[in-house]
């Protein structure tokens, strides 16, 4: 919508936007190829990319609220209970990704290990509906409210949700573009900001968000309201710190790991 409205023009920053429907893997991935300069991704998952080598950082939080996960399977799939999912297959977009990250830190919550070989690439939502359907897979995380029109539709099953227990989104930049490029990164971000104070004051902010991603408008309302946007670019350390931790203690992270710098500094 910036974009659209030519906010990012104004302070003379070009910006293009680009979807990665392949989710966070894509995205860390393309940061390490210098395909993109700047993405909004989970936090999780860029954590874990920079710790293993990705030149990039953390410029800002973006959703500071938790993300909830849907807990999917296909409607004819005989799994019922979400207690029962930790020793079937599960659908992941990438290895690194939030469904896989998760996965693997939610079952960690419960006691629970899942072996790599449970987990089965297909690469996105549109991937993972057929897989399900087939019996392929049994499980599968994704955002709740961006799955809900598949369970409103009776494409999947959702067994239950799980909260990430740290804010959800960060924007991140290579290490190049805040080396080339520093101000044009902090009039991006300052646009994003006021954007983002904006749209939570928007009165009509709940039946465009309704309209132009076609989600019923009760459900919007609900997500609306349970979702906190970032206003500035402070990034919490002891944030980052839980995340390592759990990283950590799922064995997505080494123990003994040493941790470069995460942050940009200004």
């Amino acid at each position: 919508m910036g974009i659209e409205q030519g906010h990012f023009r104004k302070r003379g920053v070009h910006v293009d936007w680009t979807t990665f429907r392949g989710g966070t893997g894509q995205m860390t991935r393309a940061l390490r190829e210098d395909e993109i300069d700047l993405c909004i991704l989970l936090t999780e998952g860029i954590i874990k990319d920079v710790i293993a080598g990705n030149p990039s950082k953390i410029i800002s939080q973006y959703v500071i609220t938790p993300l909830t996960w849907g807990v999917h399977t296909g409607t004819t799939n005989e799994l019922i209970s979400y207690d029962a999912i930790f020793d079937k297959k599960y659908a992941i977009s990438r290895f690194g990704s939030g469904s896989h990250l998760m996965a693997i830190v939610d079952a960690n919550s419960k006691g629970m290990i899942i072996a790599p070989d449970q987990f089965k690439v297909i690469k996105n939502l549109d991937g993972a509906l057929p897989s399900l359907a087939a019996g392929e897979t049994d499980v599968f995380y994704w955002e709740k409210y961006t799955t809900k029109p598949y369970v409103d539709s009776g494409q999947l099953r959702r067994l239950g949700e799980y909260l990430t227990p740290w804010p959800c989104f960060v924007i991140a930049a290579t290490d190049k573009i805040l080396d080339q490029q520093p101000e044009n990164v902090i009039r991006v971000l300052r646009t994003i900001h006021d954007l983002c104070d904006n749209f939570m004051r928007d009165d009509d902010a709940i039946q465009q968000v309704s309209e132009r991603y076609k989600q019923k408008v009760a459900d919007v309302e609900r997500w609306y309201h349970s979702t906190e946007w970032a206003i500035h670019g402070w990034v919490s350390d002891k944030m980052i710190q839980s995340v390592i931790y759990h990283l950590k203690l799922a064995g997505l992270v080494d123990r003994n790991e040493v941790i470069p710098e995460l942050i940009w500094k200004r």
